[in-house]
């Protein structure tokens, strides 16, 4: 037996995630309402309809329930606006509640009958009373989430200093893998200014061309290596690595020296392996 795959993203950003559509014929851009483990949601289907085997499938597929009305639409903005309003309120009781959270985001599915509300805090939060105060007051499940210092940078999103839209809420669907030693391979300054982004993590794209600078890397002499250039011998002061170039010292008299730029080409290590 075989059932019908397709892809719905929730947000511009997001990945897709699979659901069953073989009630409803649907086309890549379509505003439809699915089933998810919080309630109903609108999505909008990101990829082509394909069969797939139904023993092939980890878990079953939830279903696309249908495809959106005017209706649909007008509630979704409705509750964008109702979140909002909850937003807000949540977080004035948690100022009044002294708990050390801050409010970043709610969300409530397509019935109304649940919100969910992000949060990030240091520490950990005991919330009961505040969830207690909110479903009263809105007569409404209430689930809080907390997230960490990347997911808050993804929901609220902002300008990177390359001057950017930040990946991460542009057209990132999950975090990349970034670390000290891909800006130390980069040649980059190590200043928490030069390697973080907005949310105070290391560069999502440090990783984006770390592999091409590594191969790179790996040609480039160490910084001190001497060197024989033609122009005698010099020291290593500076590796140029997208360009390929070394920046070489000589001592030309005493309390003095020269600079002179190469290509690798043009150099070799004195006392070791040139094609290392």
């Amino acid at each position: 037996m075989q059932v019908k795959e397709v892809k719905v993203c929730f947000e511009a950003n997001e990945k897709g995630y699979s659901f069953d559509c073989s009630d409803v014929y649907v086309n890549i851009g379509d505003k439809v309402v699915v089933d998810t483990s919080r309630g109903q949601a609108i999505g909008t289907i990101c990829s082509k309809v394909k069969f797939v085997a139904l023993e092939s499938l980890e878990f079953p597929l939830k279903k696309v329930i249908r495809l959106a009305t005017e209706a649909d639409i007008a509630k979704l903005a409705e509750n964008e606006e109702k979140a909002k309003e909850i937003k807000l309120e949540c977080q004035a009781l948690a100022n009044s509640l002294t708990l050390a959270m801050k409010v970043v985001r709610a969300e409530i599915n397509l019935d109304a009958s649940k919100v969910v509300i992000y949060f990030t805090a240091d520490d950990r939060v005991d919330f009961r009373e505040l969830v207690k105060v909110l479903a009263n007051k809105f007569k409404m499940r209430i689930e809080l989430k907390q997230i960490d210092a990347r997911e808050e940078a993804k929901v609220l999103g902002g300008l990177g200093p390359c001057g950017r839209e930040c990946c991460c809420s542009y057209f990132l669907s999950e975090p990349t893998k970034s670390s000290i030693k891909m800006a130390k391979t980069q040649g980059m300054s190590l200043s928490p200014t030069s390697v973080s982004g907005l949310c105070g993590k290391l560069k999502c794209c440090l990783a984006y061309e770390n592999s091409a600078y590594s191969e790179i890397y790996k040609k480039m002499p160490k910084i001190n290596t001497e060197v024989q250039t033609p122009d005698g011998k010099g020291l290593v002061i500076y590796n140029n690595i997208l360009a390929e170039k070394v920046t070489v010292k000589f001592m030309s008299e005493p309390g003095t020296q020269n600079v002179k730029e190469y290509g690798l080409a043009e150099i070799k290590l004195i006392g070791g392996n040139n094609d290392k």
